[in-house]
């Protein structure tokens, strides 16, 4: 029998779907049930490739995490990867092919709503439940007859909705209400529950708001969710709301301090995490110009479309900025896309990122990088060559870089994919003050953390060392219990269960 289907849609972006989806993963994971999340449809830059080779968005690894289960390309069988302000690398089962406008690409999704049944019948064959996390809002009546993420696909897998509405950005009536309104009454019908996200405050104060909500749309509010501080999760497809861009300067002598340049198309922020989490570091991403006085690295993250963002360090003036730093003698290092940057020249004969060209780099190391038609996508392991240390990563990238002057590497692969191989990634200069890499994830590893930060800043440690000695793994693993535990004091599990229709002898709700 094919796995029960549970939608979480919501009434707009950024309401906390995807932390809904992984919350109730951890919750349904917790009850013994074999659950795996869902996505038809994503849009991220924010992208991760599984141990099989795919790339899928971010958000659904967390998921997948959450319910304890391997991420698969099934889990995000389409992905939207924007390269500007209109137009996006269309990735389908964990590979890419093509790039498209929105017109082109909402003209006819038919063949893309295929493909993504396609792997929820796979899923769902299994598993016992699948949580499917809709995009945006639910009610674009525009788009609906070309939607295939939210009602649609609703209707499909005979799936409950959940509607989830963000009560912290104001309006929470008419996000609910007014939602409801607009769609047609088969979407209506379909719906089965509010979950009512990021309240702060005395809930007393809300009760009567919740009961004009039950008696003007006779759908039970499942939960009133409190704002919460105290759990990280991987933010889905953007940087985190919390992070502050551009905030004053109070760097510490004593302690690491690290700029990360937030660049337009800046993929893969997550790279950062395991640094921004640590008390000890001042780690901030910077938009604005300004002097770099006290940092003692800068980055140059990945990016989506890196030619454009090369311009745009140049109109801005950070190329100047980042050369002074340099000359003051200080650091700087890449990260896929910024590992390009760092090159002489970015060669993109096929118009990968717009018209067929030429984008000249920031000259700090000699390299030429070619953007190709074909993409990797491998999880690697290498040997850090200053160090002679372990490393972990995935790379996911369109160039190819070579060097152009005797300029060594930064790293000896050892193995892609499972596989074992001997080859060589990324660069950087002889005094080790400019380096780059393919590599994401570098600093998920707490030998990879350690060796950076004492190479940073030599003799520095910190109060609470068992941070850095934490896994990733470990360390996510407590944040998606955490999650579970917040959740369940606010939401209604007998009705939500009632609702998905897993009704358990024994399972404590």
């Amino acid at each position: 029998m094919p796995a029960r289907c549970l939608s979480v849609l919501g009434t707009g972006s950024d309401v906390g779907k995807s932390v809904v989806v992984a919350a109730l993963c951890r919750i349904f994971a917790n009850m013994g049930i074999r659950v795996a999340p869902f996505k038809a449809q994503n849009m991220s830059n924010n992208s991760y490739v599984t141990a099989l080779g795919g790339e899928v968005g971010r958000a659904q690894v967390v998921q997948a995490e959450a319910a304890r289960v391997p991420v698969h390309v099934d889990m995000n069988p389409v992905l939207l990867k924007p390269s500007s302000d209109t137009g996006s690398q269309v990735v389908v089962h964990g590979k890419p092919i093509g790039n498209s406008e929105a017109s082109t690409y909402f003209a006819d999704t038919e063949y893309l709503f295929g493909k993504a049944k396609e792997s929820l019948a796979r899923l769902r064959a299994d598993h016992e439940l699948i949580v499917m996390e809709g995009a945006g809002s639910c009610a674009e009546v525009n788009l609906r007859s070309r939607d295939f993420v939210n009602f649609r696909m609703a209707h499909a897998a005979d799936a409950p909705v959940i509607l989830v509405a963000d009560i912290d950005r104001g309006g929470v009536f008419a996000q609910l209400i007014g939602s409801l309104a607009v769609i047609p009454p088969e979407d209506r019908q379909r719906v089965r529950g509010f979950i009512i996200n990021r309240f702060r405050g005395d809930p007393d104060l809300f009760r009567d708001g919740i009961q004009y909500i039950e008696a003007k749309t006779g759908i039970p509010v499942l939960g009133l969710v409190h704002f919460y501080r105290h759990i990280e999760i991987d933010s889905e497809d953007g940087m985190p709301l919390d992070v502050v861009i551009d905030p004053p300067a109070v760097l510490r002598s004593d302690q690491p301090n690290i700029a990360v340049i937030r660049l337009p198309h800046i993929s893969n922020f997550t790279d950062f995490a395991p640094l921004s989490r640590i008390p000890e570091v001042s780690l901030h991403y910077l938009s604005k110009p300004k002097p770099l006085a006290g940092y003692d690295i800068v980055f140059l993250p990945g990016s989506k479309n890196v030619r454009a963002d090369l311009e745009w360090i140049r109109k801005v003036g950070w190329d100047e900025i980042l050369m002074q730093h340099f000359n003051r003698g200080g650091r700087l290092a890449g990260i896929c896309g910024g590992y390009q940057m760092f090159g002489h020249v970015i060669l993109d004969p096929h118009g990968i990122e717009g018209a067929p060209g030429e984008t000249k780099g920031l000259g700090f190391l000699d390299l030429k990088t070619t953007l190709e038609k074909e993409k990797v996508l491998a999880r690697s392991v290498g040997i850090w060559l200053d160090n002679e240390k372990t490393v972990e990563g995935y790379e996911i990238h369109m160039g190819i870089t070579e060097r152009t002057g005797d300029v060594p590497y930064a790293i000896r692969v050892k193995e892609r994919n499972g596989v074992a191989v001997d080859e060589y990634d990324g660069a950087r200069s002889r005094d080790g003050r400019v380096w780059g890499t393919y590599f994401h994830g570098l600093f998920d590893h707490p030998v990879s953390r350690h060796s950076f930060l004492r190479d940073l800043k030599p003799g520095f440690k910190l109060e609470a060392d068992n941070q850095l000695e934490e896994h990733e793994a470990a360390y996510k693993e407590r944040q998606y219990d955490l999650l579970a535990e917040h959740f369940r004091q606010y939401l209604d599990m007998p009705k939500l269960t009632e609702i998905v229709g897993l009704g358990r002898t024994g399972v404590d709700l």
